[in-house]
């Protein structure tokens, strides 16, 4: 299953593996293997990392390179994976005036509630660090209006500040947060074998 990667994918595999490498055995603990596959930039289901082979707990499997590239490969493969743009027309299901505002409360309620559930402490560290207060409707802006580069205007302003916030809660939340940090903030702060 090697040939299914170009060989910029596999050096890429290869230098995440090396970051879980801890020891410098040349195996990891299958227990990362969904934080090496986000940090590749995908973003499988907790069930898609258990069914390739991931654990979820520590010390339970080790794998090789050898081994973690045909997983890699496979969860290339993998279809169902949402991107940014996939959170960004899910949230506008809940604009009913179609202006870029929600209800905080939906969102709070749809990250309790629905896909891989977090729990309310979670939720509650999410959105301290990614939301602004709700208006006095209880609304908030889900999508930043940052103008593209080239448009003549300063790419880093922005007519909501929180929108840029909200961006950055998609992100993380694509990436797989991870508590206080998401997991490629983990992965690079990982010690170096």
């Amino acid at each position: 299953m090697k040939s299914d990667l170009s060989k910029n994918e596999i050096e890429r595999a290869s230098f995440a593996f090396s970051i879980y490498d801890f020891d410098g055995s040349g195996k990891i603990d299958a227990f990362n293997v969904g934080d090496i596959l986000r940090a590749l930039n995908s973003n499988p289901t907790l069930a898609t990392i258990e069914k390739l082979g991931g654990t979820k707990k520590k010390g339970e499997k080790q794998l090789s390179l050898e081994e973690f590239l045909p997983i890699y490969s496979q969860c290339k493969k993998d279809k169902d994976q949402g991107c940014y743009e996939d959170f960004l027309e899910c949230l506008k299901l809940y604009d009913k005036n179609e202006n870029g505002l929600m209800l905080g409360a939906e969102l709070t309620h749809t990250l309790l509630a629905l896909g891989e559930k977090l729990d309310d402490n979670e939720v509650a560290e999410v959105t301290k660090d990614c939301m602004d207060p709700e208006d006095d409707d209880g609304m908030i802006p889900y999508a930043c209006n940052i103008p593209e580069e080239g448009d003549g205007v300063d790419g880093s302003t922005c007519p909501h500040i929180f929108s840029c916030k909200i961006v950055t809660f998609l992100k993380k939340m694509v990436a797989g947060w991870q508590g206080d940090k998401p997991a490629a903030a983990k992965a690079e702060a990982a010690p170096a074998p």
